[in-house]
Parts: structure tokens; sequence; C-alpha cells
């Protein structure tokens, strides 16, 4: 009984060193509710948004610099042919992640029927939202199995830049379909 009494009694002693009951002289802003019409509100209109001017726009539309700068409108933040080209280009491999906002696709393994021992991950990165060679890179990733275990195998370094051009070609398919628009989807 007495253990427990002098344990609470150290944990309200430890407790109350944690607040600070003197005042160190911070100054809270003012409350930026204002009356508008009869109701209460918050005046917003200094209010930034943590993704910018305009905010985000999630499927497009009401965005300032809708299609500036190569594309990407309708809430993809990159270009939206390298874009659609890339999903078409890989979509005979499953996939584990798609991020239209950073620009990353990123394929699960994939073995092709007439080389069950091989497999193939591809993680595919548009960096801009222009329609570039620059601005597009793939990483392939290969491995064979032995042993009942997989273990990564050699690649042909040009795989890759075989991919990244067939994305290419298949963006500018896309863009000449298009008429030729900026990107904007």
């Amino acid at each position: 009984m007495r253990t427990a009494l002098m344990l609470i009694l150290g944990a309200s002693v430890a407790l109350a060193a944690c607040g600070d009951l003197s005042s160190d002289g911070t100054v809270f802003p003012e409350s930026k509710r204002i009356r508008k019409g009869g109701t209460d509100a918050y005046d917003t209109s200094r209010d930034e948004s943590v993704f910018g001017k305009g905010g985000i726009s999630i499927g497009g539309g009401g965005g300032e610099e809708e299609g500036v700068g190569g594309g990407g409108g309708g809430g993809v933040a990159v270009n939206s042919y390298l874009w659609r080209a890339s999903l078409d280009t890989v979509s005979f491999m499953p996939l584990a992640s798609a991020d239209p906002f950073g620009g990353v696709i990123i394929t699960d393994w994939y073995s092709p029927p007439e080389a069950p021992n091989e497999r193939y991950k591809l993680n595919v990165f548009i960096l801009d939202r222009q329609l570039r060679a620059d601005g597009l890179r793939v990483a392939v990733f290969k491995e064979e199995v032995s042993s009942g275990v997989w273990r990564a195998a050699r690649l042909d370094t040009k795989t890759a830049i075989d991919i990244e051009n067939r994305i290419l070609e298949r963006a500018r398919e896309l863009r000449v379909a298009s008429g030729g628009r900026s990107g904007a989807a």
C-alpha cells in the first residue's frame, strides 16, 4: 500500500513538472472569426494552401495554369502523353503502383511464358511536364531462378533504352492523334 502511494505521488510530481504555470509571453494571433451576413465565418482571404496558389486539382478543371508547360492537366502532374504511353507500354505486366502526381509507375514481377525461369520488373519515372526524351527514365530489373531461389541476373543496358524509346514513340502517337494539344487531358 505504501509503495503504491509513493508511486502515485512520484507520478503526480513528474507530471506536474511537465506543465509550465508561468507565462512565457507568447502572444497568440487574433481569431480569424468574422461576421458575414449575420453569421459567424472564418476569414480565408489570406490563407495559403500547402499545395500553392490555386490548391490542387483532382480530375482537372478550374486551374489558372491548366495545360501550361506541355500538360498534364486533368489531374496528372506530369505530361499526360508520357503517362498514358507508359501505362500502355507496360500494360502486359501487372502493376504494383501507379502515382500520376509523382509520375512513378512500378510493375510487379512478370515472367514471360516463353521463359518461366526469368522474371522482370520495371520502374518508370516521368520527370517533366514536357514531352521530351530526358523527361523519362526506366529502370529494368531481371531475376533468374536457381535451385528454387530468385537471384538478380545480368541485363543488357540497351533494354531500358529500348523501353524508353517505345514509350516516347507511343507518346508521340498519342499527341498526333489528339491534334497536337499541349498534353492536357
